[in-house]
């Protein structure tokens, strides 16, 4: 009889909340390229470009939910096998909709940017609102 072997993934994580002002963007961006920079033990090193199309990801998203949210929201990050995963929770239960690209357009391009970078972009709903997840490889 064989036995199983399962491979195990080390994982680096790291959760903030954030309040419902336009300043946490820029707090989120300093957080995650804090984070992302930083070696993390047995989880490989993230290269500055992706570092940079993390950081640009999570910025677009923790603008998204305090400009549509009602109250704080948290951002969570996660590196594991050469991807990074950014989850961000508000608790708006509205589904975001990912607009058409427009260059005369001043707002509202976020969510195109972000499924460009991206490898994978979805929307989970939960009770007490909606979680986006972006997975970016690196």
């Amino acid at each position: 009889m064989r036995a199983l072997r399962h491979a195990h993934r080390y994982t680096a994580r790291a959760e903030y909340v954030l309040p419902q002002a336009s300043a946490s963007a820029g707090r989120a961006r300093k957080l995650a390229t804090a984070f992302l920079a930083r070696p993390h033990r047995r989880v490989a090193a993230v290269h500055t470009e992706g570092v940079n199309d993390a950081t640009l990801v999570v910025s677009e998203l923790v603008a998204n939910a305090t400009r549509h949210g009602h109250s704080d929201c948290r951002l969570r990050l996660a590196v594991y096998d050469h991807r990074v995963i950014v989850e961000v929770h508000d608790d708006n239960p509205t589904q975001p909709q990912v607009r058409p690209k427009s260059d005369v357009a001043e707002g509202g391009r976020g969510l195109a940017i972000v499924q460009d970078i991206a490898e994978s972009l979805e929307v989970i709903g939960a009770p007490d609102g909606k979680t986006v997840r972006a997975v970016l490889a690196f």
